[in-house]
This record gives structure tokens, C-alpha cells and sequence, in this order.
């Protein structure tokens, strides 16, 4: 990783809550809220700006861990903010506390870990699963 990426970095994505991104199981529609998966997909898409200026070339990001609370729901066309917040950096994890909240309510909590590594060693470790 190149150097500069520390704590405190934050990154910030603002989406509209669509009929697509929500609860829904086999096409069937079981709530018309944010679903946790939905939540979850955002939460690593605004976590992964944040390494992205910062990668080497031949590095590449994956997602390690993540821990997630659903603290209310967000209901189709409100629109959430979701915001990613560096807390650690090692050589090759970075660790981010991730939020998603609107106007009325912290949707959602937790954090997420991304694991840097050579885009040739994750290929490789790909390959092997096949």
C-alpha cells in the first residue's frame, strides 16, 4: 500500500432506497426496506473508496470480515447515507467502523476488514478453488 492511509479517513456514499434493493427472496418481496444484503453491498462499496487511492499497482482489496447491526428500517425512496471510517491500517488489512443512517434513524452498524494483496497471489489462490 502506499503510504498515507491512517485513521480517521472517511469516505461517504448517499443512495436512494429502490424497489430492487429490497427484501426479497426468490423475487418475492417480503418488506419494502433496505435489505441487510443491500446494506451490507454498500458498506463494502464505500469501505473499498477508501483503499482505492492508496493500492500499488498489482495490489488489489478483498473483503475479510464483517460485522453488522439492522437498527431500523429504511423504506423504499429514502434516501441513506452510508460512511465508511478508517480505524486501523496494518501492512495488508485495513479495519473501518461503516454506518448507514437517514433522517430519521441509524439504520445500520458494524465494521468491515479488507485484506491487501498481490493481484498474482489472489489469482493463484483462485485458480486452486477451481
Amino acid at each position: 500500500m502506499k503510504p498515507g492511509l491512517q485513521p480517521g479517513i472517511e469516505e461517504q456514499m448517499v443512495v436512494t432506497v429502490a424497489g430492487e434493493m429490497t427484501a426479497s427472496f426468490g423475487g418475492v418481496e417480503i418488506h419494502p426496506v433496505l435489505s441487510t444484503v443491500t446494506m451490507v453491498y454498500y458498506m463494502e462499496w464505500v469501505s473499498r473508496k477508501i483503499i482505492l487511492p492508496y493500492l500499488e499497482n498489482g495490489e488489489e482489496g478483498v473483503g475479510g470480515a464483517i460485522t453488522l447491526e439492522h437498527m431500523a428500517p429504511a423504506p423504499v425512496g429514502k434516501v441513506v447515507t452510508f460512511t465508511s471510517t478508517v480505524v486501523e491500517v496494518t501492512s495488508n488489512r485495513v479495519i473501518c467502523e461503516v454506518k448507514a443512517e437517514h433522517d430519521k434513524s441509524l439504520v445500520g452498524e458494524g465494521t468491515f476488514h479488507q485484506v491487501i494483496l498481490p493481484v498474482e497471489k489472489l489469482y493463484q489462490r483462485i485458480q486452486e478453488m477451481k
